[in-house]
């Protein structure tokens, strides 16, 4: 079983989409994306970089 994702994770990863930011399937590329913006916290984008490849998958 995987961890539940805060609210924190899921708004913020929805924000960055609706902003037009593609992402991909990739946990690495999505990483590498999210570095470019201004994140607080390694933790936090990389938890966010893998949301963004579950949402992808799922789509």
């Amino acid at each position: 079983m995987g961890k539940i994702k805060g609210k924190l994770i899921k708004r913020t990863a929805k924000a960055l989409t609706a902003n037009g930011i593609e992402f991909t399937t990739e946990f690495n590329t999505n990483k590498k994306i999210l570095g470019n913006n201004t994140m607080p916290s390694k933790k936090l984008r990389n938890q966010i970089a893998g949301y963004q490849v579950r949402l992808n998958r799922q789509k």
